[in-house]
Order: C-alpha cells, then sequence, then structure tokens
C-alpha cells in the first residue's frame, strides 16, 4: 500500500485539522480549514507547501481560513457542487460518485448530507482512510441542521459499507460527550463501555481520540446501531423502521 503521511491537530475549541501528503508527489491537502494560522503552523512542523483544501461543507468553522490560505498559497479549493456558493474561494466542485487524482491516490467523493443538504466525505482506498468531515462522528453523528433523519441514515449507511479497517478522521473533538451519550443508549455494550474508559484516559492527559475506524464505530457508535435488538428494545422501538429508531437516537443526543 502506498504511504500516506497525515498531520492531525486541535484548533479553534475543538475542531480537527487535517493535512495529507503524499510523499511520492510531494502534494499536500488540508481537509477543511478551519483556521488558516493553526494550519500554517502544521505545515512549517512538517517542512510541507499546501496545495490543496478538500472542503467537506460550508459551515464557517470549516472554510474560515480558505481565503487566507489561498493567498498564501495559491492552491486549487475542491468542495461539493451542492454548496459552491457557500464556499469561499472554491475552484472546482464535485459530487458523489466523482474521482480525482491526489498525488499517487485517487479521492473518492461520498456525498453524505444530512448536516448539510450538500455535504461530501473524502475517501482514499488505497490509504484505507475516508474523511466524514461532521457527517460520522467517532461516537456520533452530526446534528441535522439542513437535511433530515432518512437523508443522514443514508449517508451513514455508505460509511458504513466501506471496509472495515478504514480510518476514520471527522472535525471534532466530540468524542468523550459523544461517549457518555453513546452508553445511555447501549449500556449493555461491553466494548462500548471499554472505549469509553480508554476515552476518558485519553482526554484526561490531553489526547486526540481519533482516528477511528469503521469496525470500532458498527461496534460502538448509535447511530450506526439502529438495528440492534437491545438499542431497540430499550428505545421501546423493537418493530419500528430503521429511519425512526435512527431519528430517535439523534432526538436524544440533540436534548442530552
Amino acid at each position: 500500500m502506498s504511504r500516506l503521511d497525515i498531520e492531525q491537530f486541535i484548533c479553534r475549541s475543538d475542531n480537527y485539522g487535517v493535512l495529507i501528503h503524499d510523499p511520492a508527489s510531494n502534494c499536500t491537502a488540508a481537509i477543511d480549514a478551519p483556521d488558516a494560522l493553526a494550519i500554517e503552523a502544521a505545515l512549517r512542523r512538517r517542512g510541507w507547501t499546501l496545495d490543496f483544501i478538500f472542503t467537506t461543507h460550508h459551515h464557517f468553522d470549516h472554510v474560515d481560513g480558505n481565503l487566507a490560505l489561498k493567498e498564501k498559497f495559491g492552491l486549487t479549493i475542491i468542495g461539493p457542487e451542492a454548496e459552491k456558493d457557500k464556499i469561499p474561494g472554491i475552484d472546482r466542485t464535485v459530487r458523489d460518485g466523482d474521482t480525482f487524482p491526489f498525488g499517487q491516490f485517487m479521492v473518492n467523493v461520498i456525498a453524505t448530507p444530512g448536516h448539510t443538504a450538500g455535504e461530501v466525505s473524502f475517501h482514499i482506498p488505497d490509504a484505507k482512510v475516508v474523511f466524514t468531515g461532521d457527517t460520522l462522528f467517532a461516537l456520533g453523528c452530526g446534528r441535522l441542521f439542513e437535511g433530515t433523519p432518512a437523508m443522514m441514515l443514508e449517508s451513514l449507511r455508505r460509511l458504513a459499507a466501506l471496509p472495515g479497517d478504514t480510518a476514520v478522521y471527522c472535525g471534532h473533538e466530540y468524542t468523550e460527550g459523544n461517549a457518555r451519550f453513546a452508553l445511555t443508549i447501549d449500556p449493555e455494550n461491553a466494548t462500548l463501555r471499554e472505549r469509553a474508559r480508554e476515552i476518558a484516559q485519553l482526554r484526561a492527559n490531553d489526547r486526540m481520540t481519533l482516528p477511528s475506524t469503521i469496525a470500532l464505530e458498527l461496534a460502538t457508535n448509535p447511530f450506526l446501531r439502529w438495528h440492534d435488538r437491545n438499542i431497540r428494545d430499550r428505545l421501546g422501538l423493537v418493530g419500528a423502521a430503521d429511519e425512526i429508531v435512527f431519528a430517535e437516537i439523534r432526538k436524544q443526543k440533540d436534548i442530552f
């Protein structure tokens, strides 16, 4: 498997900044641009220059650094066609099913609306990694600001279908809070209880909880476990449609 270098760091209050670098071509991309100064500092640490920003969605805390970084590096900003009018400095748009090259890698675009109406995730199969923005979080999923439960459920199904060893990088360090909520939905899940203990220890030492993996999320993330009999029984929704179960979990998280 070809090597993809990944630099992950916290910026703003709880956003993740992520840089990806292909050593073979010396290409570097930022996944979203929450904070230009933090991204520049990370580039200096690694001795990289910036060629691309891959934008997952239009929210301010994901595009705030776009114009400053574009002015400094003359880079190319790639983002979802459905949100092009809301993404500062966008140069190229992508839709579901599109692929484009990044150095020696190919990037697959997966439409994952729900948090926003046009959000996309970026999957790099040869590096076994997916960047899910604010759609899939470690032990959580994004609030439905612009989409419907059915829309988000389908997006999560698509991400859940990726190979289990796919590393998951998302947009925020929400994992500890997500774990506390997950335990209210799935308290009998021993794997979740152990993961929650590990997460609490990581955060107590000011360490990051990402990346996760698709397999770990399938085993512990209540938003990917709408089919689980124990969860359905706890919610009183044993025979309900998947969308109803998912919507109830999301509703409970919104008021948690």
